[in-house]
């Protein structure tokens, strides 16, 4: 159990987010910093099911594709540090399919921005905190396509959560002596808002046929293994990326 912990959520409106906020909160965290970028109505649905098992939160609206988002969020956050006990870096997008002949500086630093700059600059924000209490966790998000390159026009999405993947390690190695453990985890294709949005029928279908397991991954399948990284049964696990796919990709 994590019993009146704290823990901040990127990308808490839908998808991942969402459901692992829900699953901390049934495992007894108390509060919720819920950050979101664009979709109000699903953070706060999302600060509606924390509440209803007995949490509290705040919402915090800040577009980490920017630099600017990224230092409004941190600014949000540091005064909050000495609070927060765990934090989900969840946010990241694909953004858009787009190949090498096609993509733009801009786009480049949207993505990067999004999925590997705002994790490693929020980790910094809430690592003040938690290395002056001499405890926290920290669990980011890779992906399956950092293994495998990503599908069509995906190439930066899947470099950018390659990155992820190695800060992790490092920095794992950095705060564990300060009693933060840091993780990760590598979702395969989960059958939610990002799929249908990035995904057609034909891929899912496919993927389906590759799974050992015979289906996508789940919201929930993703938050369980979180929950279980932030809890004390995870107390020797330092620096790793957990792969959860149903078999789609094995090491």
């Amino acid at each position: 159990m994590l019993t009146q912990k704290t823990a901040l959520i990127t990308g808490a409106s839908r998808g991942i987010g969402q459901a692992t906020a829900i699953a901390l909160a049934r495992n007894g965290v108390k509060k919720f910093f819920l950050h979101y970028g664009t979709h109000r109505e699903g953070a706060e649905t999302t600060l509606d099911r924390v509440r209803d098992l007995g949490a509290d939160g705040r919402l915090f609206c800040a577009d980490l594709s920017t630099q600017a988002g990224i230092d409004s969020l941190a600014s949000h956050v540091r005064p909050h540090a000495a609070e927060i006990e765990i934090l989900f870096n969840n946010a990241g997008s694909l953004l858009q399919r787009s190949k090498l002949l096609e993509f733009t500086p801009e786009l480049y630093d949207r993505v990067m921005n999004l999925n590997v700059k705002s994790a490693w600059f929020l980790a910094q924000a809430a690592a003040e905190g938690m290395a002056r209490r001499g405890s926290g966790v920290i669990v980011n998000v890779s992906s399956i396509a950092a293994r495998n390159g990503g599908g069509p026009g995906a190439t930066m999405y899947a470099a950018a959560k390659a990155a992820v993947a190695c800060f992790t390690k490092g920095m794992a190695k950095e705060l564990a002596p300060m009693g933060i453990r840091v993780n990760a985890i590598s979702p395969g294709t989960v059958d939610n808002d990002f799929h249908a949005q990035f995904s057609t029928r034909e891929i899912l279908d496919n993927v389906i046929r590759q799974t050992p397991q015979g289906r996508l991954s789940s919201n929930e399948d993703m938050a369980d293994v979180v929950v279980f990284l932030c809890s004390e049964s995870a107390r020797n696990v330092i620096g790793q990326t957990i792969e959860i796919n149903g078999g789609m990709f094995m090491v």
